[in-house]
């Protein structure tokens, strides 16, 4: 990390407020997994053309996710046999500055994600539908309320978020990934795995593809939210994710741990 801390002191920083002219939550989301190794040469090779989140607490923010679902995990199930409209419902809380969200994310059939959210108060990160309004929001973006759901997955990973200097993509880079299972404590680790997602409006041109392709870094549609469901829930439908799995495996000088 120590490295990677040091290419990303070359790149400006951008804030919050300037932000909000690209949040893209209408959007097509395009995903990448690589290791730390050459994530490292990634930024090198980006730091002339992007900026760098910087939300007052550094370039490096710690995320906390809850994912939930039905008893039946109806949401992943649907995600498993490749069903175009499909949802994820879960509360995120970003460790830097607290600030908490109940987000549900909906992909339609044409690929876009969507993305709707609201602020829910930090003591119900666990449990949304006690934070006020959460039931409402919830069945009016989705088929469920508050009794079908229950919390499943924790994710906890440190998330650099770069834009362009147009100010028309945003870039996620997620490491230090970890899973757990909330019904049995069970937890998995992508140890120097990385998710990147490049989120744009449209199919523009775009200076991190290239690179990424210059690097022979190939798209990989890949969902933490399933991939930790498969690594951690013995028995769960995975046969869909498993061929992935074996491709995180593969990235030299990666491993996954499972406790």
């Amino acid at each position: 990390m120590a490295g990677m801390g040091f290419l990303l002191d070359g790149f400006e920083s951008v804030s919050l407020d300037q932000m909000d002219s690209i949040r893209l939550m209408n959007r097509i989301d395009t995903k990448y997994v690589t290791t730390l190794d050459v994530l490292s040469r990634v930024l090198d090779m980006a730091r002339s053309s992007y900026l760098a989140l910087d939300a007052g607490e550094g370039k490096i923010s710690p995320y906390d996710s809850i994912y939930f679902d039905t008893p039946g995990r109806e949401m992943y199930t649907r995600h498993h046999d490749r069903r175009l409209v499909r949802r994820k419902v879960r509360t995120r809380v970003y460790m830097a500055t607290g600030a908490t969200f109940l987000e549900i994310k909906r992909k339609n059939n044409h690929g876009r994600t969507k993305k709707k959210r609201i602020g829910i108060p930090p003591e119900c990160f666990n449990d949304f539908s006690l934070a006020p309004g959460s039931g409402d929001f919830l069945s009016r973006w989705t088929e469920y309320d508050c009794a079908m759901l229950s919390p499943k997955i924790e994710t906890r990973f440190d998330r650099v978020t770069l834009v362009d200097k147009a100010m028309t993509e945003r870039l996620t880079i997620d490491m230090n990934l970890e899973f757990t299972a909330l019904d049995s404590g069970r937890k998995a680790f992508l140890e120097d795995a990385v998710i990147i997602e490049l989120k744009q409006s449209g199919h523009a041109p775009s200076i991190i593809r290239d690179i990424l392709l210059e690097l022979r870094v190939k798209p990989l549609r890949v969902s933490k939210y399933c991939i930790a469901t498969a690594l951690t829930v013995p028995g769960v439908r995975a046969n869909r994710f498993k061929m992935k799995i074996r491709m995180i495996e593969k990235l030299k000088g990666n491993k996954i741990k499972v406790l």
